[in-house]
C-alpha cells in the first residue's frame, strides 16, 4: 500500500491510517531527510523481528536507531550526557545526523541487548516528525539503503514498494530520497568522534 503524503503539509489522515499499521507491529517505509528507512514502532518485539528480516540479519546483531521528534524525546532514551555534547545536539538537529548515546532503561533491554548504547535521530523531514509526534514515541528506522551498495530503487518509493511488496505494510511516497545516509556522531564518552561521514556536514560543528 502507497501513501503519497505530502513533505511540506502531511495529510494528518493518512499520517492516521499509517499509525494504525504502525500500532498493530506493522514495518512500514518513511522517508526521512536522507534515505528512505524501514520503519516500526518502539517497543513492537515483532516489528523489529521483521525488520531484521527485511535487512537479513538476526535481531540481536541490528544496530537500528531511534527516529525521535526533538531533543525533549530524544532525552528520555539517553543516559544523561555531558553539557558540550547537548549543546553539539542541539546546533546539529533536526538533521541527517545519527548521534551515538547511552541509552537507559526506557529503551526496552531486549533492543539494545549488552551495548546499553543506542543511536537517536531528530530528522529534519515532516512526515517522520508528524509520525513520531501522533504515535506518541519514537520509530526504530533502518535505511532501505544496503550500506555497502548504492541501488537506483532506494531513492525512488515506487520502486520501493514493488520490491518489497508483501514484505512491508506500507510504503509513504514523499518524492525522491537521496542515496547519502546520516552522519554518525559517538557522543558515548566526553569528546564526540565522527565514526560515518554522510550527509551531514561537519565543518564547524565539533
Amino acid at each position: 500500500m502507497i501513501f503519497r503524503i505530502h513533505p511540506d503539509n502531511p495529510d494528518e489522515r493518512k499520517i492516521q491510517q499509517v499509525i494504525q499499521l504502525l500500532e498493530r507491529d506493522g514495518v512500514v517505509v518513511v522517508p526521512t531527510d536522507t534515505v528512505y528507512s524501514f520503519a516500526c514502532a518502539l517497543g513492537s518485539a515483532k516489528g523489529l523481528e521483521r525488520m531484521a528480516q527485511l535487512k537479513g540479519i538476526p535481531v540481536k546483531e541490528a544496530r537500528f536507531s531511534l527516529a525521535c521528534c526533538d531533543l525533549s524525546q530524544l532525552s528520555a532514551y539517553a543516559r544523561p550526557l555531558h553539557n558540550n555534547i547537548f549543546k553539539l545536539m542541539k546546533r546539529a538537529l533536526p538533521g541527517p545526523y545519527t548521534f551515538i548515546v547511552p541509552a537507559n532503561n526506557n529503551v526496552p533491554k531486549w533492543f539494545v541487548g549488552k551495548r546499553k548504547q543506542i543511536g537517536i535521530r531528530v530528522p529534519d523531514n515532516n512526515v517522520i516528525h508528524s509520525l513520531v509526534q501522533a504515535l506518541g514515541r519514537p520509530l526504530v528506522v533502518s535505511s532501505v539503503r544496503d550500506e555497502d551498495e548504492v541501488v537506483e530503487y532506494t531513492t525512488d518509493p515506487e520502486l520501493i514498494a514493488e520490491r518489497f511488496e508483501g514484505r512491508v505494510d506500507g510504503v509513504i511516497d514523499s518524492g525522491y530520497g537521496t542515496v547519502d545516509a546520516s552522519t554518525v556522531i559517538d557522543c558515548t564518552e566526553s569528546e564526540p568522534e565522527i565514526i560515518r561521514h554522510g550527509h551531514g556536514p561537519t565543518e564547524g560543528l565539533i
